[in-house]
């Protein structure tokens, strides 16, 4: 079973730095890509980064590649994403997905099937 559990989200002023975790078990964190997407208020969920599981080769989205920075804690079976410079459009719920490796990171929400509950980052200007 693939368990992924999202934490690190609040309310912070624009400007602040973030870092969100993403704790899965070992053996997901072994064997399957993790993507970090968000939803903001009355949109689409939107896909972020992602990392992957053969190589820890990472892959942004064009919007947040300057500021957004995804990681892989081997110790902790645990991927973050570290956020600088918040603005009020980085509001919204992040959530992490595991799907199987591809040849290339899917940057598609179809391609992670196993979700977290999410975490709100709520940015105050």
């Amino acid at each position: 079973q693939v368990q992924l559990v999202e934490s690190g989200g609040g309310l912070v002023q624009a400007g602040d730095s973030l870092r969100l975790s993403c704790a899965t078990s070992g053996r997901t964190f072994s064997s399957y890509n993790i993507g970090w997407f968000r939803q903001g208020p009355g949109k689409e969920r939107e896909f972020v980064a992602a990392i992957s599981a053969l190589d820890a080769s990472a892959s942004y989205a064009d919007s947040v590649k300057d500021r957004f920075f995804i990681s892989k804690d081997y110790a902790k079976n645990t991927v973050y994403l570290d956020i600088a410079n918040l603005k009020p459009e980085d509001t919204a719920v992040y959530y992490c997905g595991a799907g199987r490796p591809r040849r290339t990171l899917s940057s598609n929400s179809n391609d992670y099937p196993h979700w977290g509950q999410g975490t709100q980052v709520t940015v105050s200007s």
